[in-house]
């Protein structure tokens, strides 16, 4: 049986492609439209997870990464593609936040066995 953040988290990825596909195929419309329930979603799924130090980085990850695409999207659209300095903001945040969690938050003690 699929648990219901499990369900959210798929439909979160059913309408980050709607969005992306709208967005290739320059519907602008609709892929405006995709921007709300994706980021919805995305941020909804990351407070789901608040208190699974792994998760939350990972889900916050992922939030920074919509952003930068909806960014990105946006200035496509609308403004000669001049947003897509400020969405490599956004998706450098997303990169150092994964680095911070694997080099300083997901350290283990040396007394622990490896895990293979």
């Amino acid at each position: 049986m699929i648990s219901p953040i499990r369900k959210f988290e798929n439909l979160h990825i059913a309408c980050w492609l709607i969005k992306d596909t709208f967005w290739v195929m320059d519907i602008r419309v609709l892929g405006i439209i995709m921007i709300f329930p994706t980021l919805f979603l995305a941020f909804y799924i990351t407070y789901k997870f608040r208190k699974l130090l792994a998760e939350l980085y990972h889900n916050l990850a992922v939030c920074f990464w919509i952003i930068a695409n909806t960014v990105w999207m946006i200035g496509e659209f609308y403004f000669d593609d001049a947003f897509r300095p400020y969405s490599i903001v956004f998706f450098l945040t997303g990169i150092f936040l994964i680095l911070y969690f694997y080099l300083f938050v997901n350290k283990k003690p040396k007394s622990d066995p490896e895990i293979i």
